[in-house]
């Protein structure tokens, strides 16, 4: 797995997986906020390096190769801390449980400086937060799309964040989601193992390539409504959008997700309607496993009455 230093100073130590991999190719796999063009630049002008030597992008990476790289990022304004009320399921000196509202993104991007979950976490926890992740990304462990909901893991030390990413790179974290799909899904339960990488036609979207890193989203159907499937989703993975992608590949898009379904939406929603329900994982400190389950939203409740009303007619 690779070993992220900082924004700036990127140390990435080649394993199994990769190995035979063009460097490019292997870029573009591992740093999703640069396009193409430009990690080909810093190829060219030797501020990516293999062993502290510059290679070409076509040189094909061998066991063990430490990918360095090293090229000035843009200056970040300093986060600031925003009294925006939180939904805690579960707080102790380690680890934070939230449940993340539709519409909040987790952590500052373009367009979202001061009103995203990290300027809350630094509201509420003040300077009790893992600093792995740099300033931008205090505690933050894992994420979830800013238009999904649910059980989102904040840790607030760096031996808590580096227990828990642990057990990520393993896959060892509960993670179920449920969502409603277009179409009625033929099976009742099944699994979608196909690799997930940068769209080749849209660099803003993620889809199923053959040269992406493994996914695994395992599903099953919780009612039929026709035109519609509430499932239940369990992640063996963890890519970007996986679940929205592997819905999408099999044709049955999240409802409402007009980035991989349909632009249009017959209902009033704000986003896909998917929610990360369940999380469970084993403690830093005491060991032992904890669970914990974030109820839907009001919107999805009442969206679920309304499709088992027509159901019902």
């Amino acid at each position: 797995m690779p070993e992220n230093l900082s924004e700036e100073n990127k140390n990435y130590i080649i394993d199994q997986d990769y190995v035979g991999m063009r460097l490019d190719k292997f870029l573009s796999l591992n740093m999703l906020d640069f396009s193409r063009s430009f990690l080909q630049k810093k190829i060219d002008s030797g501020e990516i390096r293999i062993n502290g030597d510059i290679k070409k992008d076509s040189y094909k990476l061998s066991l063990n190769d430490e990918v360095e790289i090293s090229f000035d990022a843009p200056k970040e304004v300093p986060i600031k801390a925003k009294d925006i009320p939180l939904d805690i399921l579960y707080e102790d000196n380690d680890v934070i449980i939230v449940n993340k509202p539709k519409g909040m993104v987790v952590h500052p991007a373009n367009g979202h400086t001061d009103d995203t979950l990290v300027n809350a976490l630094l509201y509420h926890c003040g300077d009790s937060l893992s600093g792995i992740n740099g300033e931008k990304r205090p505690g933050i462990v894992h994420r979830i799309d800013r238009d999904t909901t649910g059980a989102l893991i904040v840790c607030k030390n760096d031996k808590a964040h580096n227990f828990i990413a642990e057990q990520i790179k393993a896959h060892s974290v509960t993670r179920k989601y449920v969502g409603i799909v277009i179409g009625n899904v033929p099976d009742d339960e099944g699994v979608v193992n196909a690799p997930i990488g940068r769209s080749r036609n849209e660099r803003k979207k993620m889809a199923v390539v053959p040269d992406g890193r493994e996914a695994i989203t395992h599903y099953k159907v919780l009612e039929r409504f026709g035109d519609y499937t509430y499932m239940e989703f369990r992640l063996e993975t963890g890519r970007t959008h996986q679940i929205r992608v592997h819905m999408a590949y099999i044709k049955h898009p999240i409802l409402g997700d007009t980035v991989y379904g349909p632009k249009k939406c017959p209902f009033t929603l704000e986003g896909q309607t998917l929610h990360a329900e369940t999380i469970g994982f084993v403690h830093p400190m005491t060991h032992e496993y904890m669970e914990f389950h974030a109820p839907l939203p009001e919107y999805f409740e009442k969206l679920l009455k309304t499709l088992r009303m027509r159901q019902n007619k």
